[in-house]
């Protein structure tokens, strides 16, 4: 028997449901169509959802650090 038979696989909503210019969820990460029909999914589907979302959040973590970084405006950016 498959484990992910066994065991639900969640929902990751967190309750902030706004989406942004190119359709994302700015809670949950997920497409539209990653949103859409949840619970009727195969584990499978959920699954890789949420392997993609794990990826989605490292991604925007490292934007979001890379821009707090960067020097502000007027700024030098000090290399030694």
């Amino acid at each position: 028997m498959d484990q992910l038979e066994l065991f639900d696989i969640p929902n990751p909503c967190i309750g902030v449901c706004q989406s942004n210019n190119r359709g994302y969820c700015l809670g949950c990460l997920r497409s539209r169509d990653e949103r859409f029909n949840w619970h009727q999914k195969p584990a499978a589907e959920r699954s890789h959802i949420l392997k993609l979302l794990v990826q989605r959040r490292a991604r925007l973590n490292a934007k979001a650090k890379k821009e707090q970084d960067l020097p502000e405006q007027g700024e030098s950016l000090d290399l030694f």
